[in-house]
């Protein structure tokens, strides 16, 4: 009867998709449009692979997955743009400013 059995998972608990085609087009157009976007790669959590905050001089940001943190270096090097570990450096006050803008006037957004 097999009630008492362990059913296999066929893939891993808590992991999200990994990056795709779509993700470093959006990546990519965000640093053309925008002035003086800097990479910040985000660890590996349990819920989701390893992304990258792209942060313009404005403190407007985007963020999405990228192939692991040597993927988010090849790809800053690539677009020739700083990148940074957040784990070491934090975020920059111009996005927490930027967020804030946007809670007090969403209308402007």
């Amino acid at each position: 009867m097999g009630l008492f059995r362990r059913r296999r998972r066929t893939e891993p608990v808590g992991r999200d998709r990994a990056a795709d085609r779509g993700d470093l087009d959006h990546l990519e157009n965000f640093v053309r449009t925008r002035r003086g976007v800097e990479a910040y790669i985000e660890p590996r959590t349990t819920v989701t692979e390893t992304t990258v905050m792209l942060i313009a001089d404005d403190g407007e940001w985007t963020r999405r997955r990228i192939d692991g943190p040597d993927g988010a270096r090849r790809f800053a090097h690539k677009l020739a743009i700083p990148v940074y570990d957040v784990r070491l450096m934090g975020y920059p006050q111009r996005m927490r400013d930027y967020n804030e803008r946007r809670k007090r006037r969403p209308e402007l957004f």
